[in-house]
């Protein structure tokens, strides 16, 4: 499956659920059949991504818990860049292992989309923003999720 395409997929299943936690779960079914070994998340990058992604999830959640203000914007945008950096990152490292999984894929896609939200949550007002920003840690959580994540069978 090209990347295109598993992103595609993976964006329309969490478009088409109106409960964010289900969006969460769709995901996560979606990848769980294809997610890395644990093994993965104990590398170097891939510890890396799962720390930061974490870590900007905690931020989120403050600045959802303060209404929306965003003292650090611009802080919080280069964190955000970073992220998505590495996120191409290991989306090239598995391309180059050969791993013929959708994760690779899965850290491309992130990796795109983590800079689209970044401007919505920058251009939102008001509940458009906390809506935002809930969207901002709904894929932050799938970024820390799709790695560490064990694999499952297929349902």
């Amino acid at each position: 499956m090209s990347c295109d395409v598993a992103a595609s997929v993976t964006l329309w299943l969490a478009a088409v659920s109106a409960n964010p936690q289900a969006q969460s779960e769709n995901l996560l079914r979606t990848v769980s059949a294809v997610a890395a070994p644990t093994s993965l998340a104990r590398e170097p990058l891939y510890a890396d991504i799962v720390s930061r992604a974490a870590a900007l999830k905690k931020q989120v959640e403050r600045y959802k818990a303060a209404g929306g203000a965003m003292p650090d914007l611009d802080g919080f945008k280069a964190k955000i860049a970073a992220l998505s950096e590495l996120d191409m990152k290991g989306h090239l490292d598995l391309a180059k292992r050969g791993t013929d999984g959708d994760l690779k894929c899965i850290l491309r896609g992130i990796s795109q989309d983590l800079p689209k939200k970044l401007d919505e949550v920058a251009a939102a007002t008001g509940a458009a923003k906390l809506k935002a920003l809930t969207d901002m840690a709904y894929l932050l959580n799938d970024n820390v999720e799709v790695i560490t994540a064990p694999p499952a069978p297929p349902v």
